[in-house]
């Protein structure tokens, strides 16, 4: 269960970005990526525990945008009107 957490936030990465990064576990339950590519077998960072590595993860490369709905535009609009300023 806990590598599951951390292989999909590797699988997002990759969905999103054009360099490709596998996943390893050290083991003492430490987690790290590093390239896919040929030739290239560096860590990307030191080994992290999984909720530090799935936060890093999520942060790397380009984000994509979140989904705004209708409903979520009108309470948008809602707010700005209430906030002061």
């Amino acid at each position: 269960m806990r590598s599951t957490r951390a292989s999909a936030a590797v699988g997002r990465l990759n969905a999103r970005s054009k360099e490709q990064y596998t996943m390893a576990r050290t083991g003492d339950g430490m987690f790290y990526i590093r390239p896919r590519a040929e030739g290239r077998s560096e860590r990307v960072f030191d080994p992290l525990p999984l909720d530090d590595f799935v936060r890093v993860v999520d942060a790397m490369g380009p984000q994509s945008e979140r989904r705004m709905t209708k409903n979520d535009v009108a309470f948008q609009k809602q707010l700005a009107k209430k906030l002061p300023g």
